[in-house]
């Protein structure tokens, strides 16, 4: 069968968010004279929400759940207003939606950053591209819950293995696995290729533009 649809990750797999994220967090940490972190350190940091990423990113001496949503709040206001100074769509992004749009695709977006920002950068970076874009409404809906992807199977409507999950962390696959989604792992975003695998990728993409093929044929070649 051909598949019909594809739900995208955002940061990591649209978009290189990495710098616009670490400059606000660290503008935070810089502010309450904390040690501050590499863009390197960030990479991983990214992918469980970014209240995830303020609890990871504060020292261990002031680590509490007070704290940590002082510090939310605090990034959230910096992050909000320069979210998109430095975030880019990765080099094929384009040219692969535009490929996507001419064989008639549906496409959506479900990122585990809050819902307010992904509907911001999505309709900043990609208008008209993806419908419905989806963030992080409730902890407990965050991926690897595969709630929030089945929802979107329903809306786009297509069964579930109709659609391909396009990410860029073993988080992402874990989702796509749960949701009974085709698994592809993206090398260009945060994290490596070994995590991807060892998490559910079916397939892996080097480029945007390698995606193409799934789309071209009837057959699969999954990884073993």
């Amino acid at each position: 069968m051909k598949f019909k649809g594809v739900i995208f990750d955002l940061d990591g797999t649209l978009v290189n968010s990495l710098e616009d994220i670490s400059d606000a967090m660290n503008i935070v940490l810089k502010n309450l004279d904390y040690p501050i972190h590499s863009y390197e350190t960030y990479q991983y940091f990214i992918g469980s929400g970014l209240r995830n990423l303020v609890s990871k990113a504060l020292p261990s001496t002031h680590n509490d759940d007070e704290h940590i949503d002082y510090c939310y709040q605090l990034m959230i206001e910096e992050y909000s207003g320069n979210c998109t100074r430095k975030t880019k769509a990765y080099n094929g992004i384009a040219e692969l939606l535009e490929f996507l749009v001419s064989q008639n695709i549906k496409m959506s977006v479900f990122s585990n950053k809050s819902d307010a920002l992904t509907k911001k950068i999505a309709a900043d970076l990609f208008p008209g591209y993806f419908e419905p874009v989806v963030g992080l409404t409730t902890e407990a809906l965050k991926k690897p819950n595969p709630s929030e992807a089945i929802e979107i199977s329903k809306k786009l409507g297509l069964k579930t293995n109709e659609i391909i999950f396009v990410g860029d962390s073993g988080i992402d696959m874990q989702t796509a696995t749960n949701a009974e989604m085709f698994a592809v792992g993206v090398t260009w975003g945060y994290r490596p290729e070994e995590e991807l695998i060892v998490n559910g990728a079916k397939k892996t993409l080097n480029t945007p533009l390698d995606l193409i093929p799934l789309f071209q044929s009837d057959e699969v070649n999954v990884l073993i």
